[in-house]
């Protein structure tokens, strides 16, 4: 399905940022989006904040994209997983470089005592996947599958080298958000961050919701394993269990907290809950992190192909960082992170800009593409004006 070229595009668009607007346009005149919205913050305040197309709810009627539309945004949801632990460390509850054993006693089990908060949120712990043979409907139990991860030995030598924790990385980060605090990661995440941000983002979604909700529009050709290596650390991660994107579509997936994979937002609601990551650690007149906190973002953890996805990938504490292979920004202090599909999430410190993409029809592999790409870069420009 595409959407006319005379379409209308609704919401609001600084002068300044004209461009983007213009290439958001594009995404649907050409084809490329069926659904979707983009918002940019930049110095305290939002700039662009447009959404247009249109999207399948839940019961498959096909209707407008509206302000408050809100879609499973996949991994971009990590970010949200990530500045809970950071907060947490800001709040000096945990301290990322601590072994994980500290707040989760059981964890150490197999040879995992050396393993540090940090490697979680750079992918660098070793258990970017289960043993234990899985289906789709255990991501649902966010206590049985973290306890597995906490049972089993890592995969390699933590902290040696990255490897996608594709879906796993959230559920060790709520795990550990729990054992420090009593509450769920998204629980934490709603109290602390959502609603004192004013950001309409959920790590787990009530029912209340659902009359908002739309569906991804699924990739033509799904994540396949035939005649590759079983034993390679991707595919034993991305085939346990194998995920089809439908999966978002039902209810249990919307009511559980998957915390890598499961956020439900639209672009104005990812980039409220970051922006004070741009901004100094505060937004919203809330200040969620401090100047050293922001700083353990760009430490660097890991830099080369990362075993899961194949490409080379850079990642501080939580967050991607800049280099040659993902040139997301100008500035070298900006981070990120993208959802499979194509939603992105992009922090720049140096020019104070959040910008968020979020679409309903989904890209191919697990990278990203151009449509998002092509609105930051517009965004990039006019704030180099």
């Amino acid at each position: 399905m595409t959407y006319p070229a005379d379409m209308s595009i609704d919401g609001f668009c600084h002068d300044r940022f004209a461009a983007v607007k213009s290439a958001f346009e594009h995404n649907f005149s050409s084809g490329e989006d069926v659904g979707a919205s983009v918002c940019v913050i930049h110095d305290g305040e939002v700039v662009v904040d447009l959404w247009g197309g249109e999207a399948d709810d839940i019961n498959g009627v096909t209707r407008p994209w509206e302000s408050d539309t809100l879609i499973n945004v996949w991994s971009t949801t990590k970010t949200m997983a990530a500045l809970c632990v950071l907060m947490l460390h800001d709040r000096g509850q945990l301290d990322v470089d601590a072994p994980v054993a500290t707040y989760w006693p059981e964890f150490a089990a197999n040879g995992k005592e050396g393993v540090l908060v940090r490697h979680i949120l750079s992918h660098t712990a070793g258990l970017s996947g289960w043993d234990t043979p899985l289906v789709p409907e255990d991501m649902h139990n966010p206590d049985k599958v973290a306890a597995l991860l906490g049972a089993q030995a890592p995969w390699w030598e933590p902290g040696s080298a990255s490897g996608y924790h594709a879906i796993s990385q959230g559920f060790l980060e709520g795990e550990i958000v729990k054992r420090v605090t009593g509450r769920s990661i998204g629980q934490f995440f709603a109290d602390e961050v959502a609603a004192k941000v004013n950001a309409d983002f959920h790590i787990g979604t009530a029912a209340e919701h659902d009359h908002r909700v739309v569906r991804v529009i699924p990739p033509s050709a799904p994540l396949n394993a035939e005649g590759l290596d079983m034993e390679s650390i991707a595919i034993r991660t991305f085939i346990n269990p194998m995920l089809d994107a439908r999966a978002s579509w039902a209810e249990d997936w919307r009511r559980a907290e998957i915390p890598a994979a499961g956020g439900h937002g639209n672009a104005r609601s990812v980039a409220r809950a970051q922006a004070a990551v741009s901004h100094g650690g505060e937004f919203n007149g809330v200040q969620l992190l401090s100047q050293d906190t922001l700083e353990l973002i760009f430490r660097e953890q890991c830099y080369g192909t990362d075993m899961v996805l194949g490409v080379p990938l850079r990642h501080g504490i939580g967050y991607g960082l800049m280099s040659p292979e993902t040139p997301l920004s100008p500035n070298q202090r900006a981070c990120y992170w993208g959802g499979w599909g194509g939603s992105l999430i992009v922090n720049d410190m140096d020019s104070r800009m959040t910008f968020a993409y979020v679409m309903n029809r989904m890209g191919e592999g697990t990278v990203g593409d151009l449509r998002g790409g092509m609105l930051l870069f517009a965004a990039h420009a006019a704030v180099a004006v």
